[in-house]
């Protein structure tokens, strides 16, 4: 997956926008009520997700498995945040504790047992009374059945770009030992002016 991150982040450099997410903003504002100082960003990509965080006056550590997309970080958006050249899956990187964690997609790119082993080590990063929120593709995304399927809900989309697509009963599922609080439905803006669906699910360490 390694290759296909770093030809994606060469080819189409900054072609997300460098605006952060709507689920981002909402994260910040959650983290921001809970009185959130520092926050963990798995797959920060080129880091427009660090945005809304940063201007509330929070620190934010990132992780990135692309170095042309930590290159971006750098140059295009001038971040001079820590970030972990790694992959998610071979987290943690350290015995920091974090008030918050926010994943923006990701999360469903990995296998059943990525993704398990991701939420688990995610939750041990949280300080007592920290939540992590992560945004996860929905099955009623256009693209869902698309593709070789893999498993149930599992789809190779593209060659080496699995994708796992969430439900409501496999949010509770995976995420409810993990401190499951809530999720809601958000549309999240794509290329152009469409949008997709995807689930926004916000968890708490007890």
């Amino acid at each position: 997956m390694t290759e296909f991150w770093e030809s994606a982040f060469s080819k189409m450099q900054t072609a997300w926008g460098l605006e952060p997410t709507l689920s981002a903003g909402l994260a910040c504002e959650t983290f921001r009520r809970a009185g959130a100082k520092d926050v963990l960003i798995p797959g920060i990509g080129y880091g427009r997700n660090a945005k809304p965080f940063l201007e509330r006056g929070m620190s934010v550590s990132g992780i990135e498995i692309s170095e042309t997309a930590i290159g971006l970080a750098r140059t295009k958006l001038a971040l001079e945040i820590p970030i972990v050249h790694g992959s998610v899956t071979d987290m943690p990187f350290d015995e920091r504790q974090y008030d918050g964690i926010f994943c923006y997609g990701m999360l469903y790119l990995l296998d059943a047992a990525g993704r398990e082993k991701m939420l688990g080590d995610c939750y041990r990063q949280l300080r007592p009374g920290g939540q992590m929120i992560f945004t996860v593709i929905s099955k009623k995304a256009p693209m869902y059945g698309l593709g070789p399927k893999l498993g149930e809900d599992w789809y190779e989309r593209l060659p080496n770009l699995p994708m796992y697509f969430y439900s409501a009963e496999s949010v509770q599922r995976e995420f409810g030992p993990h401190g499951l609080v809530e999720w809601s439905e958000i549309d999240e803006p794509a290329h152009g002016s469409e949008t997709l669906p995807f689930l926004h699910v916000v968890c708490k360490r007890a």
